[in-house]
C-alpha cells in the first residue's frame, strides 16, 4: 500500500501543475518528501507500467500514456460518442457557447467533456479533468440538488460552513424544483453558467450538462434561451440513457 500511496503522490505532483509538465527527480523528491534513492526506484517501476515517461536526454519525468489509454476506455463506457456528445454538439451550435459535461467524484466534480463554439472568439477555458469542489458552480450545485440526499448532506457538511448550510440547502431546494442551476462569477470573475442534471436508466444522477459564458454581453433574452436549451438537452440525453424521470 505504501508504494501505491507514493506512486499516487508522484502522479498528483505531475498532474496538478499548471505551469510545469516535466520534473527532475530532485524536484519530485522534494515535492513528495522522499529520498532521491527511493524516488529513483519508484520512478523506474512506474516507467515499466507506463504510468510516467522519461525524457532520456534531459532526465526529466512527466505523465505516461497509460493514463490516456485508461481514460479513453472510461470515456467510451460513458456512451459519449453515440449518445451524449452529439447532444452536446447540437447544444453548442444552438447557443454558440462552450458546453460541458461534469461528473461527481466524492466531494469534487470532474469536467469530463468540453465542446467550444468555433464561432465565438470569447471562451471560458476550463481544462478537461479539472476538479472543482461540489459546492461551487451551477453544474455542481445542480448535481448536489438531485443526488441521493444522504450523500449530498455528507458533502455539504464537509464543504459548507455551518452558518451557511441552511441557506445553501434552501438554494439546492430551489434548484431541484426549477430543474436547473445558475452560477455567476463563483469560479472566474465576469463569467457565468447554467446547468441541468442528467440521469441514467435507473434514474440515478450521473452528471450535469452546463453552458459557460461571459456576463458582459449577455441579455435577459439570451439568459432565458440558455436555460431553456440546457434543460431540453439534458432531458434528451437522460431519455437516451433510459431515464423515465421528468426534471
Amino acid at each position: 500500500m505504501q508504494t501505491i500511496d507514493r506512486a499516487m503522490q508522484v502522479i498528483k505532483v505531475l498532474a496538478e501543475s499548471d505551469t510545469k509538465k516535466w520534473f527532475s527527480i530532485t524536484d519530485l523528491s522534494k515535492e513528495c518528501n522522499l529520498p532521491v534513492s527511493t524516488m529513483h526506484r519508484l520512478l523506474q517501476s512506474m516507467i515499466k507500467h507506463g504510468l510516467i515517461q522519461q525524457d532520456s536526454n534531459l532526465k526529466l519525468y512527466s505523465m505516461g500514456y497509460t493514463w490516456l489509454e485508461y481514460g479513453l476506455q472510461m470515456y467510451d463506457t460513458f456512451d459519449f460518442v453515440g449518445l451524449i456528445r452529439p447532444e452536446m454538439e447540437k447544444l453548442m451550435h444552438e447557443v454558440e457557447e462552450s458546453v460541458y459535461f461534469s461528473k461527481p467524484i466524492g466531494e469534487e466534480a470532474i469536467i469530463v467533456e468540453r465542446i467550444d463554439c468555433p464561432h465565438n472568439p470569447i471562451r471560458i477555458y476550463d481544462q478537461l479533468g479539472i476538479r472543482i469542489p461540489m459546492n461551487i458552480g451551477a453544474a455542481n450545485k445542480v448535481m448536489l440538488a438531485h443526488m441521493n440526499k444522504e450523500e449530498a448532506l455528507k458533502i455539504i457538511n464537509e464543504l459548507v460552513p455551518k452558518e451557511e448550510r441552511e441557506s445553501f440547502l434552501q438554494l439546492l431546494n430551489t434548484i431541484r424544483h426549477k430543474g436547473y442551476g445558475e452560477s455567476h462569477g463563483e469560479k472566474t470573475e465576469g463569467t457565468a453558467s447554467v446547468a441541468a442534471p442528467i440521469f441514467n436508466h435507473t434514474n440515478e444522477l450521473i452528471g450535469a450538462l452546463s453552458i459557460g459564458y461571459v456576463i458582459f454581453n449577455n441579455t435577459d433574452e439570451k439568459q432565458h434561451l440558455l436555460i431553456e436549451k440546457v434543460i431540453q438537452s439534458s432531458l434528451r440525453i437522460s431519455a437516451k440513457l433510459g431515464s423515465k424521470l421528468k426534471v
